[in-house]
C-alpha cells in the first residue's frame, strides 16, 4: 500500500509503540486523545478511535482497532472515524484488524477492555459536553438490562414495568438500593455476570455505600425485598409470558456472500465452496455473514480503495431490513482465524516479510518528518526460560502398562521408558497449603492403541479415587513438557518395548523396532537444560541421526563413544558425561569431534552420511488464549474470552486455556457429572479442530485441571485469588456475596490428605515427607526427598575422582527422585528411611572417601583417625541423628533467649571467619533482631510461625544451613 506524507494524521503519533489502550474522540472532524482518566466514559452524542496494541511473546506488535459510534453521533462524525481508522492502519504499518462498533451492539472484544460493562452517558462535544453527571444532582432511578454470559451489555431502558421480562436480567438503580431482578429463563452464568456490573454502578454512583438486593422472576410480596422491588413500579403485577427477541447472532444457515468492490460498486462472486484463490491482492472484498461483515484488502490496494471499500460495507448496513452487523476489517496476510474458517481451505503464504517492510517505510516516512519512531518497527521479543512452576521435591511413582494391567516400577527403573510401551506416573509435592498430586499418563511412539486406552482408564480411576482433587496430564513422546523432564530430572528412552502388547506387535510386524539391549548397538541423542533436567534418547544408529547442534552417546557392547557436534555447547557436553553414568557407568569413553571422528565410529554407524546442523527446536509456549466450552444440540462449541481472568472460570462451566504447547482443561465444581468425564475427549476435540488455526499437534499436552485444584503452572495465566477457587455455591451464589460483603471471603481451603500408594500400601507419613521438602529454587542444588540438613552433610561425599575417567563431572551420580517402590512403600520407622536414603552413597563402583565435617575445632582436635568405611558409617548416623532431631522439632517453638549474637559475615557457612562453639543448625537465631530483619525481610517471631520446610529454604538462600 502506498503512503504518503499527507495520510498520516498528527495526532497518530507514536500510536501503537507499547501495550495498553489509546483512545481518541473525534472533535471538528480530527481525533483529539482522551486523557486516560476518561477511559471507559462515552457519550451518546459522540464517536471514537479506540487502538489496542498486544506485544506478543515473538515480539511482534498485534493491533486491533475499534471505532465507537454513540446512538446519537452524527453522520459526519462518524464518517471521520471510520476513514481515521484506516489512516490510524496505514500508520501502523497495514496490519491491524478494525472493528465497527455501534452503540448497544458491541463486540465482545471491544466491551472486554472495559470490564465490567460501559455505560453510555447523554451528551457529548457536538453539544458543548453537556451531559449528565449522576453523582452532581439528586439521584435518579434507572433501569438498565444486560445481556451476556461472559462480557455484559448493558443498556438503559425505560423505567417502566413494560421494559421488564423473563429472559434478561434488570438491574433497578435507585437512591439507596440496587436491585438485580433475575428473569426466569436466564442462566446462573448470565446472573453472576450481572452483578459485576452491580458492583460498578454500586462504586461508580454511591462510592460503594449501598445497599444491594437480589430478586428472582416469580417471587411474590412474601420476599421482603421483592415486595421492595415490585414497590418501584406499583406493585407486582405478572409479566408477558413471551418476550420480544432481539438476538443478532449469525444463523447457523445464513448464506455467506462474497462481493468484489470495484470503484465504490459491489460485485458479487458466484463461487461455491469459497476458495483462498478467489481474493486478488490488487482489489477489496466484502464478506456478508449476516451479523458479520468483512471487508478484505489487498495488500497491493491504495488507501483510497480501501476507504471505498469501507464505505461500500457502511452502505448495506442501510438496507431496509438489515440486522444490526458488526463490520470488520482484515488485511491481506493478518487475516483473523474466524474469517480464515468461512473458507474451504485456507494455504500458508508468507505474508509477514513484506509487511515487515511496509512498516518500515511508514517509520522512515515519520522519521522524515521528525517524529519519535521508537519500538514502531517491532518489540524486543520476550525471552523467558522455560520454568517448571511445580515443586520438584516430591513423591514419584510409576507403573507399566501390561495388557489390561499396571506393574510398578523401582526406583532405578522409574526414568528408563520404552518407545513401545505405555506408563503411567503419581507425583505428589507440596503446595503452598496442602500437597498437592499429578498423575498422568505417557505414550510411547510405538506403543499400542489398546494399551494407550488402559492407560487413560487406569489413570482416571486413580484420580477418582482421591475425589478429583489431581491434576490429570496425557502426554506422547516428543511432546513432554519441562514439568514432566523436571520431576523425572534425568530421563531416557528406549527404542522397543517390555509389554505384552508391544511383544504381541512385534510378533506381527516384521518393521517394529528391537528392544534395546544394554551389549548391543545403541546411538543416543542427549537433550536438557541441566543436571535436573536432561534427557537421552535412542535413535537409529545412522550418521544421519547425528546433528550438528548435539552430542551423542554411542555403545556397542564394551566399546563406548561420545561425539560432540561442532554447534553443541558446553552444557550439551556436561549432559552427556553426565548420562554416561547411567547408560554405561563403569566403562571409558573416546571422545570424537565432528570432523575429527575416527573410522571405527563410522564403521559402527554404517559409513558416512549428510545429517542436519540445526538444532531440533521444541514447541514454543505461545500467546494464551481462553476458550468456554458449550453445547449446542448435542455439538460442542469453543468460543473465546478476550481478556480473560479468574472471573471468567465459571464453576458451572468447561474452559479451555490454550498456550500452544500445552491445552488446559479446566473444569467447574458445578459441571455436570457427564460432561466431567468428557474433559479429556474435550481437550482432543479442541486439538482436532484447531480453532485458531495455528497448526496444534494433536499430540500436544493436555491437563485436566478440576477447580480447586490447581496447580501453579496453571494459575501463572492469572491474577490468582486461591480464596475464590475454594468458594462454595454457583457462580451467582459467589459473586453475591462478594459484592453484599464487599470483599472476597477467605474460605479455608481444606487440607489435602497424603495420597495413597496404588501399590496397594500407604507412602510415606505426611508430616516426614513434608518435612523434607523445599519448594523449587533454580538458584539451588535440589537433591529431592531428603532433608536440608541432610544435603549440607551429605554434601561433603563429594569425590570428584570416583567415577576416574576423562572428564568426570562433579556430583556424577544420578540423584535419585523420592519415590515409593514396590519393595518399600510400607510405612518404616523414620531411621529404616534415612538408612535408604543413605544407601544411595554406595550405589558407585569405586571407593568413596568422604570429606571430614568440620563442627567445632575441639571436636576435630578429639576425634580419632578412621578408616574411610568407619567414617561413612558414623557421618551416617550424624546424619541420621540431625534429621530425625530436625523432624521430631518441626512443630515446638525455638528459644533464643540468652543466646549471644554475633554478625551475618561470620555466621554463614562461606564466612572466612567462622565463628565456633554455636549449633550450626540455628544459625540464625545468634543474629540480632535488627540485622535478622534487614536479611530475612521478616521478624524473628513471623519467621518462626513458617513451616520447617519454609525456615529451611530461607535460611539456604543466605548461606545459613
Amino acid at each position: 500500500m502506498a503512503v504518503s506524507m499527507k495520510d498520516l494524521d498528527p495526532a497518530f503519533q507514536g500510536a501503537g509503540t507499547k501495550a495498553g489502550l489509546e483512545i481518541w474522540r473525534i472533535e471538528n472532524f480530527r481525533p483529539v486523545p482522551v486523557p486516560e482518566s476518561s477511559y471507559g466514559k462515552f457519550f451518546t452524542g459522540d464517536s471514537y478511535v479506540v487502538l489496542k496494541t498486544t506485544v506478543l511473546k515473538n515480539g511482534s506488535f498485534r493491533h486491533d482497532i475499534h471505532y465507537w459510534l454513540g446512538k446519537d453521533t452524527s453522520q459526519d462524525e462518524a464518517g471521520t472515524a471510520a476513514i481515521k481508522t484506516v489512516e490510524l492502519d496505514a500508520t501502523l504499518g497495514g496490519r491491524a484488524v478494525q472493528y465497527r462498533e455501534v452503540q448497544g451492539n458491541e463486540t465482545e472484544k471491544f466491551l472486554s477492555y472495559f470490564k465490567p460493562c460501559i455505560i453510555p452517558q447523554q451528551g457529548g462535544v457536538a453539544s458543548g459536553f453537556k451531559h449528565t453527571e449522576v453523582n452532581e444532582h439528586e439521584h435518579v432511578t434507572r433501569l438498565f438490562v444486560c445481556k451476556g454470559k461472559h462480557v455484559v451489555h448493558v443498556k438503559e431502558v425505560p423505567f417502566a414495568r413494560s421494559s421488564l421480562n423473563h429472559d434478561d436480567i434488570f438491574i433497578l438503580d435507585t437512591k439507596s438500593k440496587i436491585f438485580q431482578f433475575n428473569g426466569s429463563n436466564s442462566t446462573i452464568q448470565e446472573r453472576a455476570k450481572a452483578l459485576e456490573v452491580v458492583q460498578y454502578i454500586k462504586d461508580t454512583y454511591h462510592e460503594g455505600k449501598c445497599d444491594v438486593a437480589a430478586v428472582e422472576d416469580g417471587k411474590l410480596m412474601a420476599d421482603a425485598e421483592s415486595g421492595e422491588f415490585w414497590g418501584f413500579f406499583g406493585g407486582f403485577a405478572p409479566l408477558p409470558r413471551k418476550a420480544i427477541s432481539e438476538d443478532n447472532g449469525r444463523d447457523e444457515g445464513s448464506t455467506v456472500k462474497l462481493l468484489c468492490v470495484n470503484k465504490g460498486k459491489t460485485v458479487p462472486i458466484t463461487a461455491e465452496p469459497l476458495a483462498r484463490e478467489l481474493l486478488d491482492t490488487t482489489k477489496c472484498y466484502l464478506l456478508d455473514c449476516g451479523a458479520e461483515i468483512y471487508v478484505w484488502m489487498g495488500r497491493n490496494t491504495s488507501l483510497e480503495e480501501r476507504k471505498s471499500a469501507c464505505a461500500a460495507a457502511e452502505e448495506i448496513l442501510h438496507d431496509p431490513g438489515r440486522p444490526n452487523s458488526h463490520v470488520i476489517r482484515v488485511i491481506e496476510g493478518f487475516e483473523t482465524a474466524m474469517f480464515k474458517s468461512l473458507f474451504e481451505k485456507w494455504p500458508e503464504s508468507p505474508e509477514v516479510a513484506v509487511s515487515e517492510e511496509g512498516r518500515g517505510k511508514v517509520a522512515a516516512l515519520l522519521k522524515r518528518q521528525g517524529l519519535n519512531v521508537k519500538g514502531l518497527t517491532k518489540a524486543d521479543p520476550v525471552k523467558e526460560e522455560p520454568q517448571p512452576y511445580i515443586d520438584c521435591t516430591g513423591n514419584l511413582q510409576v507403573w507399566r502398562v501390561n495388557g489390561n494391567e499396571k506393574a510398578p516400577l523401582s526406583s532405578s527403573d522409574q526414568f528408563k521408558f520404552y518407545s513401545g510401551d505405555c506408563y503411567i506416573f503419581q507425583y505428589t509435592y507440596p503446595g503452598d497449603d496442602r500437597d498437592e498430586c499429578l498423575i498422568g499418563t505417557w505414550f510411547g511412539k510405538k506403543s499400542v492403541q489398546e494399551e494407550r486406552a488402559v492407560a487413560i482408564s487406569l489413570a482416571s480411576k486413580m484420580v477418582e479415587s482421591i475425589k478429583s482433587q489431581a491434576v490429570q496430564a496425557r502426554i506422547y513422546e516428543g511432546k513432554e513438557p519441562i514439568q514432566f523432564f523436571s520431576i523425572f530430572q534425568s530421563f531416557i528412552i528406549y527404542k522397543g518395548g517390555l509389554s505384552s502388547g508391544y511383544k504381541n506387535f512385534i510378533a506381527d510386524n516384521e518393521i517394529a523396532d528391537e528392544t534395546y539391549s544394554e551389549d548391543g548397538l545403541a546411538l543416543f541423542r542427549v537433550q536438557g537444560s541441566g543436571q535436573y533436567n536432561m534427557q537421552a534418547i535412542q535413535v537409529d544408529p545412522v550418521a544421519s541421526s547425528l546433528n550438528s547442534s548435539s552430542c551423542y552417546i554411542l555403545h556397542d557392547g564394551n566399546t563406548l563413544f561420545t561425539w560432540s557436534g561442532n554447534f553443541s555447547t558446553s552444557l550439551d557436553h556436561e549432559l552427556a558425561e553426565r548420562l554416561l553414568d547411567v547408560i554405561k557407568p563403569n566403562l571409558q569413553s573416546k571422545t570424537q569431534k565432528e570432523g575429527a571422528e575416527t573410522d571405527q565410529l563410522w564403521s559402527l554407524l554404517g559409513g558416512r552420511s549428510e545429517y542436519p546442523s540445526q538444532k531440533i527446536a521444541r514447541e514454543q509456549e505461545g500467546d494464551p488464549h481462553l476458550f468456554a466450552c458449550t453445547f449446542l444440540k448435542g455439538n460442542l462449541r469453543f468460543k473465546e474470552i478476550f481478556n480473560f481472568s479468574q472471573d471468567d472460570l465459571m464453576t458451572e462451566d468447561i474452559f479451555i486455556l490454550d498456550c500452544h504447547s500445552d491445552i488446559f482443561v479446566w473444569v467447574g465444581q458445578q459441571v455436570d457429572s457427564k460432561n466431567k468425564v468428557q474433559a479429556l475427549n474435550i481437550g482432543e476435540k479442541f486439538l482436532e479442530l484447531d480453532v485458531l488455526m495455528e497448526k496444534l499437534s494433536r499430540e500436544t499436552p493436555i491437563y485436566i485441571v478440576m477447580e480447586g485444584s490447581e496447580p501453579p503452572f496453571f494459575t501463572r495465566f492469572f491474577t490468582w485469588d486461591s480464596a475464590k477457587s475454594a468458594m462454595h455455591g454457583n457462580s451467582f451464589q459467589r459473586k453475591l456475596s462478594i459484592v453484599k460483603n464487599g470483599a472476597t471471603p477467605t474460605t479455608d481451603k481444606p487440607k489435602r490428605r497424603t495420597q495413597t500408594s496404588h501399590t496397594g500400601r500407604s507412602s510415606v507419613p505426611e508430616k516426614s515427607q513434608r518435612s523434607r521438602s523445599m519448594s523449587f529454587s533454580p538458584e539451588r542444588v535440589r537433591v529431592r526427598g531428603r532433608s536440608p540438613a541432610f544435603n549440607a552433610l551429605a554434601a561433603n561425599f563429594e569425590n570428584p575422582n570416583a567415577r576416574n575417567l576423562s572428564t568426570p563431572p562433579p556430583v556424577a551420580r544420578k540423584i535419585f527422585p523420592k519415590s515409593i517402590s514396590p519393595e518399600t512403600a510400607t510405612s518404616a520407622p523414620k531411621s529404616a528411611a534415612i538408612a535408604s536414603l543413605t544407601a544411595s552413597f554406595g550405589r558407585p563402583t569405586q571407593t568413596i572417601i568422604p570429606k571430614s565435617v568440620k563442627v567445632s575445632p575441639e571436636a576435630e582436635k578429639s576425634k580419632p583417625e578412621v578408616n574411610a568405611k568407619e567414617s561413612t558409617n558414623a557421618m551416617s548416623s550424624r546424619i541420621e541423628s540431625l534429621t530425625i532431631k530436625e523432624d521430631a522439632k518441626e512443630d515446638e517453638p525455638e528459644d533464643e533467649e540468652g543466646l549471644p549474637v554475633y554478625p551475618y559475615e561470620r555466621l554463614k557457612i562461606s564466612s572466612p571467619d567462622p565463628v565456633t562453639g554455636i549449633d550450626v543448625t540455628k544459625r540464625e537465631t545468634y543474629l540480632s533482631s535488627s540485622e535478622f530483619k534487614g536479611k530475612f525481610g521478616m521478624t524473628k517471631e513471623a519467621f518462626l510461625k513458617l513451616p520447617k520446610w519454609k525456615q529451611n529454604r530461607l535460611k539456604m538462600a543466605l548461606q545459613l544451613f
